[in-house]
This record gives structure tokens, sequence and C-alpha cells, in this order.
């Protein structure tokens, strides 16, 4: 053979004439067709063993090497002589290996506005009815406190007449300024939280509805104003209205009736220790009765603003959404009710501190109608405050979680995504992308060209 630089007779058809040296061989052997050369094996041959392949002998008849341990193997440790682990799972007394060659980890889930767009975790829920605060502050926050002032006002004012009568007793002396108010009294001091209860009834069933709306154009990364989410929801109050009230009836009528069965067992005579268990065992139950209802209709009011439908439709829609998934849905909402309730507290604390320091210490002429405004406005911006955070908050809770379900039982995440393609590719988020919460909107898959809805 010549010196690997000229035409061989070992050279295949095809190759070049002109072949590298050799690689890491015994001086002068050219390089060789595999299976022709002197060094490599023939095609008959079997492959050398493991050990041969690195210079060390091994008797012809042992049986093949035992399966090679893990480079993290310690000495002594029992070598192990099954079949070796599917890729991606630990070997014996390891960690998790690196991925094989070639993986990659799958992209991330589209994310245009305050939620990615696949199911969601808690993590996820709760995180995104912040992110619905932070992208419209103003219209969230402008809204909750018009409807979190007129629910707080008239508490406010019942606060300050009481805490007012208490400082006037300490201050004169006067023990019987505290003993039980007569009935004029009663409706002064407990009127306000009635008319609060009212007022909240039909501002917080208006927000709620508003904030819902503003939610299904967050999740697509656009804003709304105030005026065009009031436009837009508008239309759907009566509905509103309508799930408020059955609701409440589905969770009144059967606390009525509770509350008369207390009252005939304790006019029967029964002994008190008696009466104290069947209470307790019928109070129980009637809280395991409102929080059944309350979980499985509490996507009703996304249903109908984002869906529009009507009341029945409504709560049916919300009762199969809420199918086969009532302990997480539940389990969301009593962490969102203790979160709110937090920080409701903690927000509105330090006013009650010093609308109750400002009633009790109050002298002199500053101690009549004065104290009193003072003791009112300090109360109502602390429930104002607090009320225009978790309003929002739980609202938001409420539209994610409808927005969850609709992904995990009807692959609802496919329809927004494809949207969030095309809006992407547009530049922009048309108003007519409120279009796809509805049930029977078809947006084109991707890459087929078809339009989504209102394009």
């Amino acid at each position: 053979m010549s010196d690997g630089h000229g035409s061989t007779p070992d050279t295949p058809s095809g190759w070049a004439s002109n072949q590298p040296p050799p690689y890491g061989d015994a001086q002068g052997t050219p390089w060789a067709a595999p299976g022709s050369g002197p060094g490599g094996p023939s095609p008959s041959q079997p492959p050398p063993q493991y050990g041969q392949q690195h210079g060390q002998q091994q008797p012809p008849s042992s049986p093949p090497p035992p399966y090679q341990q893990h480079p993290g193997h310690h000495p002594g440790q029992q070598p192990y002589q099954g079949q070796p682990y599917p890729p991606g799972q630990p070997h014996p007394g390891q960690g998790h290996p690196p991925p094989p060659y070639g993986y990659q980890q799958p992209p991330p889930a589209l994310r245009p506005g305050i939620i990615p767009l696949r199911p969601l975790g808690v993590g996820d829920v709760i995180d995104g009815a912040i992110r619905l605060i932070r992208s419209n502050p103003k219209a969230v926050l402008g809204l909750s406190a018009i409807a979190a002032a007129l629910g707080a006002i008239p508490v406010a004012i019942g606060q300050a007449l009481t805490f007012g009568r208490m400082g006037d007793a300490l201050r004169n002396n006067d023990p019987t300024a505290l003993e039980a108010p007569g009935q004029g009294d009663f409706l002064v001091q407990y009127g306000g939280s009635l008319i609060s209860y009212a007022v909240q009834f039909v501002a917080v069933t208006l927000l709620s509805g508003v904030l819902t709306r503003i939610l299904g154009r967050a999740v697509f990364g656009g804003k709304i104003t105030t005026g065009e989410a009031w436009r837009l929801t508008r239309g759907r109050v009566p509905t509103l209205f309508g799930l408020v009230a059955i609701e409440a009836g589905i969770l009144l009528l059967p606390l009525a009736a509770v509350v008369a069965l207390l009252y005939a067992t304790a006019v029967s005579g029964i002994d008190l220790g008696a009466f104290v268990l069947v209470m307790v065992l019928v109070m129980i139950l009637y809280m395991v009765y409102a929080a059944f209802i309350t979980t499985r209709l509490v996507l009703a009011a996304p249903a109908a603003v984002l869906e529009k439908t009507s009341v029945m439709a409504s709560l049916s829609r919300s009762w199969r959404l809420t199918q086969g998934s009532f302990w997480r849905l539940f389990g969301i909402l009593l962490l969102t009710s203790i979160l709110a309730g937090l920080v409701g507290l903690v927000i509105s604390v330090p006013f009650s501190f010093a609308a109750a320091f400002v009633a009790l210490l109050g002298t002199g002429g500053a101690s009549g109608a004065g104290v009193q405004i003072l003791v009112a406005v300090l109360f109502a911006i602390g429930g104002t405050v607090g009320a225009m955070i978790t309003y929002p908050f739980q609202a938001g809770v409420y539209g994610l979680l409808y927005a969850d379900r609709r992904m995990r039982a009807e692959a609802f995440d496919l329809v927004l995504q494809t949207a969030a393609i095309e809006q992407q590719r547009q530049g922009w988020v048309h108003a007519s992308a409120d279009d796809l919460w509805s049930s029977s909107a078809t947006p084109g898959q991707p890459g087929q060209g078809a339009p989504w809805p209102g394009r």
C-alpha cells in the first residue's frame, strides 16, 4: 500500500483517492475501509468486548460483563443486575440523571395577559387576581372604591354613634348610658348595618359583573375603560340580580327552617345539654349545605357575563363546570376568603383604632358632632380602603376559576391560544376578543388561515 496519499487497491469505489493520514494507529497504516484493514474487525467477527477495547485481557469463555453501574455507584454496593432504568427515571441509589441527549424543555405557555393560557394552578389563580388589579388599576380600583364607599358609609355612621355614646358614658361617669338602648336607639345603631347590606347587595352585584368583563379582556392583555366596561355589562344586570336572588333564596330558606326547628326545640322543654347538641348538629349540617351550594354555583355570574346566558342557563352552566372538581374549588374559595379577610383586617384595623381613640377620649366642645363626624370618616376610610382591595381580588378569583374550569373541561385553552396568536400577529387586542368567551365561538385553527370571530 502507499502512504495514504495515493490510490490504493483497498480504497472503495467512490472514495477520494487522496485519503487523510491514519488517526491513532500504527505508523504507516493507511486509512482503511471498515473491516478491511489489519486493525479493524472483519465482518464475520463479533466486536471486541468492553475490556478488550481498553487493552484489557478477558478470557474468551467468560460471560458478558454485567450491566455497568451509574458513574456515581459506590464501592460495595450491590450491582444492579436487571434491565437499565427507562430514560428519565432515577437509577438505583441515585438522584435524577441528566436528561437524554436531544431532550428539550416544552415551550412555556402563551401569556399575553394576566394568566398563562393553560390550565391554572392555585398560584396562577391568586397571581392572576393580583395582576388584574395591577393591569388596570384606574378602572378596577375606581369602581371598587365607589362600591366599597357606598357600603361602608352607613356602617361607619352606626359605629360612630355607638362609640360616641360609649365616650359620653365614660366621660360623664354615667353607667346608665350603656344600658340596653330603646327602640329609637336600636334603629339608629343597627339601621346603618341593614342599609349597608342592602347597598352592598346592589353595588357588589354590579361590581362583580363589570370586573368580570374587565377580566375577560385582561386575559388577552387588553385594557378596557370604566365606561366601556359598564356599557358591555349593563345588559347583564337583570341576569346578575336574578342569580343573586335565587342563590340567596336557596341559602336563606333552609336557614329559616333551621331557626324554626331550633325555636320549636327550645320551647318544647328539652334538656339544655340536648338542645345545645341539636343546635350544633343542625348548624354543622347547614354549613355543609351552604358550602356545597356556594361552591357549585360560584361560576354562574362569570358565565352570565362572559357567555351572555340566562339565569337558569348560568346556574346550570356553573353546576356542570364544577362537576368533578368540588374539593379543589372549595379549597381555593376557602383560601381566597381567608386571604381577603386578613387583608381587609390589616388595612382597616389602624383606622378602627384611631376612630375608637378619638371617640372615647374626645372631651369638651370637641366631643359633640365634630368628634362623631371624624369617627365616622375614619371608619368609612378603613372600610372603603379594605373593601376596594378585597372586592376585585375575590371577583378576579371567581372569574379565573371559571376560565380554568373551561380549559380543563372543554380544552378552552386551545381557543385562547389560537386567538392570542392571531392578536399577536395583528399587534393589538380587538374588542371582539370578548366574543371568544361564548360557548359557540369556533376560531380557526393555527395554520389554516381562518379568522377568529369578529376579525
